[in-house]
């Protein structure tokens, strides 16, 4: 309670400063799990920033991305990746963001801007000395006052037991997994050859943390596994799609006369992602219609970057191919006619068939399917 209670102040304090009409820097939306902002630079040209506020804050520091190539804005929220303590919260991360900001830009910085890092400093010092009031006090206090107390003290007790109720909710296989990819990130970090970027990796993290915890996942809709212990490379096993539609026949036909069960799906993702898409094939089996191309590539504008936001979660575009599958009248190939797999799909053949119909897509328009449902 008393984490949750300083991030609403937190957020309180900044929607107050920075209002979404505010010349230099907006608050547009802000929740206890996300912050959308836009930073105002040069002849008024506007930058996008977001941030995802993750289970274990204030100890981990949000996961902050822009929408956008400038490495002005880039390199600013790279820097919020390495604070530690206090420079978690978000009132001073975003303190932090939007000194880098105005340095890079050379604009001058919000009048209100170290008024704003003063009062929050005042605020975490009046709390440090309750909460050192508070560890002498003798065991016979009134219960009530401790109470009082914890309730401001920016401990994350609640966050915590939030985190571990999660946690416990997820299989030991997952946790096992997110530890594996942490102290393997820790060790790369340690050498200096880490994979991909900070940013593309801290994304992917939370993506995949989320998934385990997802009511979908759970409930077997698809799978996940990492190539070769990789985040870069993904296999998804689809499992379930409409059950009125003629491919769910076709995957009951699959597991009767083959012994398989699901569509494998194979995402690779790049070190700028989540600014790019993931590169999405279907690997397994054979299918005709369904917006599936030569090779298994899939044409669906929201794979391309013209179609692509950094909003999306990995989620919703697994949920939104299958639903493209099934509008798209997809079928699996059975019988002797059917073309070997590793004959037809393949990567090369796939990412140049997807490049071929993006090129024709950008000059005569995309059709876009219905979403997904859930």
């Amino acid at each position: 309670m008393a984490c949750l209670n300083t991030l609403k102040e937190e957020i309180k304090i900044l929607e107050s400063v920075f209002p979404k009409h505010h010349d230099r820097f907006q608050i547009h939306f802000a929740t206890m799990d996300e912050l959308s902002c836009k930073f105002v630079g040069n002849s008024g040209k506007t930058y996008e920033i977001n941030a995802n506020i993750t289970e274990t804050y204030p100890a981990t520091p949000p996961v902050w991305f822009a929408d956008t190539e400038d490495t002005r804005v880039t390199n600013a929220v790279q820097l919020l990746t390495n604070t530690t303590g206090l420079n978690n919260h978000v009132i001073n991360q975003v303190f932090m963001l939007l000194k880098e900001l105005c340095r890079s830009y050379q604009v001058e910085e919000p009048a209100n801007l170290d008024s704003l890092r003063l009062g929050i400093s005042q605020k975490f010092c009046s709390l440090a000395e309750k909460q050192k009031a508070k560890i002498i006090e003798t065991d016979d206090d009134d219960d009530d006052e401790d109470e009082d107390l914890e309730e401001d003290i920016p401990l994350a007790t609640e966050e915590n037991d939030t985190n571990k109720n999660k946690n416990e909710d997820m299989k030991t296989e997952y946790i096992e997994i997110l530890e594996r990819l942490k102290n393997k990130q820790r060790k790369d970090h340690m050498k200096g050859s880490i994979t991909g970027s900070v940013q593309a990796n801290n994304r992917l993290m939370k993506e995949l943390k989320d998934i385990y915890n997802s009511e979908t996942f759970k409930k077997g809709v698809y799978t996940i596994e990492l190539v070769g212990d990789s985040l870069y490379e993904w296999n998804v096993r689809l499992f379930s799609v409409d059950k009125d539609s003629q491919l769910c026949k076709d995957l009951a036909m699959l597991k009767e006369k083959e012994g398989k069960d699901a569509i494998v799906l194979n995402m690779t993702f790049k070190d700028t992602f989540p600014f790019t898409p993931p590169f999405v094939r279907v690997v397994d089996p054979v299918i005709s219609g369904g917006y599936v191309l030569i090779g298994g590539a899939i044409c669906m504008e929201l794979l391309t970057q013209q179609g692509w936001s950094s909003a999306y979660t990995i989620e919703a575009v697994i949920l939104q191919i299958a639903a493209t599958l099934v509008y798209g009248k997809a079928r699996i190939q059975f019988g002797p006619q059917k073309v070997p797999v590793q004959n037809q799909y393949t990567l090369a053949r796939a990412q140049q068939s997807f490049n071929s119909l993006v090129h024709i897509h950008e000059k005569n328009g995309w059709f876009t399917p219905p979403k997904a449902d859930g």
